[in-house]
């Protein structure tokens, strides 16, 4: 397999669309834009008595979850039958599966129903990329995450929330707390951030934690003091303790992490008063995150459920038919009402 940088033009067609969903790596800031754009008019949809579109009809969305992940599967579900498509979800054991000749052999297999579009979570990272490179040219991928490497469809839900509750990123201090290092949201946040504008993104967490070279590859700065970290941000992104992806003693003790990184009301003083509390799931209270914060009146995590299905209509609609989305919906719109 070549490497995984090396296969960002798949997502794009001649025209600068979206074929693909793979990463946000590479991907404009104008594209970006773009489906955020589209999302927040997906919004509407949701309000709606009747929540579907005609924006997918006749097309087939198959959902390929090597990985466990009810919340990304419910709403990318969600998403395509809004959209008026049909879905196939298979959730498919992880036991035996590896990027070579099974996961070649099972894509030929999903080939052979007709589907029109793969949704993929697979626990190694590259193998929505290795699906996409050997795919039929007519059927598009979607990156439902993959291993340590990247979740495109949550770090744009993200930036949906802060966007729709901050307005402009170019003036925003955002800090991403946690295991950095297992993270594939934390990489898709950074890329996000970086590309809208956003001046001032900082990453926290104990240095077994940290990769290596993040200030380099991504413009962050870098914390290991929570408090000094949390000072004075607008936004604060918390992140779970991924302990199935963890080997050797990387933390003496989930208490230890809380003492010294954990959200608690009295870290969270630290931010602006109106800074927004963000966590993608699930939340490990007393963890990473007191539950009084997570339940409280800057926390928006439900807020980013509900986004995350304009999100994933927007990749869905514009992967699939282009952007021309949002001109369809607004056509669809009108006629609705």
């Amino acid at each position: 397999m070549t490497p995984i940088d090396a296969k960002r033009p798949l997502q794009l067609n001649d025209q600068g669309q979206l074929r693909h969903f793979l990463t946000l790596d590479g991907l404009s800031r104008e594209l970006l834009t773009e489906l955020l754009d589209t999302a927040d008019s997906f919004l509407e949809v949701g309000a709606r008595a009747v929540k579907k579109v005609p924006l997918l009809r006749g097309k087939t969305v198959c959902n390929v979850f090597f990985e466990n992940s009810t919340r990304t599967r419910t709403t990318f579900e969600l998403a395509a039958q809004r959209l008026s498509a049909d879905v196939i979800t298979l959730n498919v054991s992880t036991s035996s599966t590896s990027k070579g000749e099974t996961l070649f052999d099972t894509l030929r297999n999903l080939e052979a129903m007709a589907a029109d579009m793969f949704v993929v979570r697979h626990a190694d990272s590259g193998a929505a990329h290795f699906i996409a490179e050997h795919v039929c040219p007519d059927v598009a991928i979607i990156n439902g995450g993959d291993g340590r490497h990247a979740h495109p469809t949550q770090g744009m839900l993200d930036m949906l929330t802060i966007r729709r509750h901050k307005g402009d990123f170019e003036k925003l201090s955002v800090a991403i707390v946690g295991d950095i290092l297992h993270s594939r949201v934390a990489r898709s946040n950074m890329l996000a951030l970086k590309t809208l504008g956003c001046p001032d993104i900082r990453v926290i967490a104990p240095k077994t934690l940290l990769p290596i070279g993040l200030e380099q590859q991504y413009g962050v700065r870098v914390f290991t003091d929570a408090n000094e970290g949390l000072k004075d941000v607008d936004v604060v992104i918390m992140l779970r303790l991924q302990r199935e992806r963890m080997q050797g003693g990387l933390l003496p003790s989930e208490g230890e992490f809380f003492r010294l990184y954990g959200l608690t009301t009295q870290r969270l003083a630290l931010a602006k008063p109106d800074a927004l509390v963000m966590h993608p799931g699930p939340i490990n209270r007393g963890v990473e995150i007191e539950s009084a914060v997570a339940d409280g009146p800057q926390s928006v995590i439900l807020n980013q459920v509900t986004y995350g299905i304009a999100v994933r209509m927007a990749v869905l609609s514009m992967t699939m038919s282009g952007q021309s989305a949002q001109r369809q919906l607004k056509q669809d719109s009108e006629e609705h009402n």
